[in-house]
């Protein structure tokens, strides 16, 4: 199975991988701008501020020797300016004790000030060659999807497994085609919502797929500060029909909304329902996070489809919500649901 998640995604990747200038170069300086610019950035806003910055400081020397103010101006409307400053400051150390020569060891690069495992994982193995695995958010999901892992991948236990995956993936193969094709395939086909499994490289040895769960995988559910709430909330139907419930005393009394619960994963979800309401439930598919901010507290909603085999009492069509008094909250779930099901 291994060989061939390699050979597929690797051949699909030469034959198919878009078109950036930071991918015509093996220079480990230009990669680690871009991959710096690329944090928190659209690839395709990051374009003309990496030609102009690449243009101007050609070299790691022409950087360090710059002034803060003129690294600034070429930075100017790309945001994050920390990023900024750490790239100088970095640029400054790598001409002090390394001679103006990028780092080549994963270890020596990831001393570096501003770079995580990610970007020196990418710059390792497009730079050098180096099999040396680069896990963004991309790749969680793609590796999350195609073993069926159901752990939340937010989690550092589950993000340290998928790296053994990835690095047991790497060894043998080529690293910068396999690890860009990670990138490319998750930006483009395994996306966080309707992945393109039809048109998937490795869906012949995705496990999700096989499993029907490609649409509910990754869990990735993050540990929010106090009074942020991360709730599991169900959009509960029975044919044609929503299950929505009254709320009692307290936030939100006698409104109605969709089952919600504070836990971590939709099969816990399964779990408080089923032992509720003692009705299984089915899993359908994952449909994105609403975001709703009370005086005092902020709901994270992690939106899931389920569906019963049986009907409830409290069931109710779209005409029929439209008539009842439902949370602000719940409506944007519905708003948001109803959306991305168009």
């Amino acid at each position: 199975m291994q060989n061939n998640i390699q050979n597929n995604l690797i051949s699909w990747y030469n034959h198919n991988h878009r078109q950036f200038p930071w991918r015509e170069t093996t220079n480990p300086y230009y990669i680690w701008i871009s991959e710096i610019m690329l944090q928190q950035t659209t690839t395709e806003a990051v374009i003309p501020y990496y030609k102009r910055f690449i243009q101007t400081f050609d070299t790691i020397d022409k950087l360090a020797s710059a002034s803060l103010e003129e690294v600034y101006k070429l930075w100017e409307g790309l945001g994050y300016y920390r990023r900024a400053k750490h790239i100088h400051e970095t640029a400054q150390l790598i001409c002090e004790k390394y001679d103006g020569q990028f780092p080549d060891t994963y270890e020596n690069i990831l001393k570096l000030k501003g770079i995580g495992p990610y970007t020196a994982g990418a710059i390792c193995s497009i730079a050098y060659g180096l099999s040396t695995p680069a896990i963004d958010g991309n790749v969680l999901r793609i590796i999350s999807r195609l073993y069926a892992l159901t752990e939340n991948i937010a989690l550092p236990k589950a993000q340290k497994n998928i790296f053994h995956i990835v690095n047991d993936l790497l060894i043998g193969y080529d690293a910068s085609a396999f690890n860009q094709g990670l990138m490319d395939l998750g930006a483009t086909i395994c996306r966080p919502l309707n992945p393109q499994c039809e048109i998937c490289p490795i869906a012949p040895f995705c496990k999700a797929r096989q499993s029907g769960q490609q649409k509910v995988l990754p869990i990735s559910i993050k540990n929010i500060k106090h009074k942020e709430l991360n709730y599991i909330t169900g959009i509960i139907t029975y044919q044609d029909q929503y299950v929505m419930i009254q709320n009692p005393a307290g936030l939100l009394e006698n409104l109605y909304s969709f089952i919600q619960y504070e836990l971590e994963s939709p099969y816990r979800f399964i779990e408080e329902f089923e032992k509720q309401y003692h009705i299984s439930l089915s899993l359908v598919s994952y449909h994105g996070q609403v975001k709703h901010v009370f005086t005092h507290r902020t709901w994270y909603m992690h939106i899931y489809h389920f569906t019963i085999s049986k009907p409830l009492s409290s069931l109710y069509s779209l005409n029929d919500i439209s008539q009842l008094p439902v949370s602000t909250a719940h409506l944007k779930v519905l708003k948001h649901y109803l959306k991305t099901i168009e």
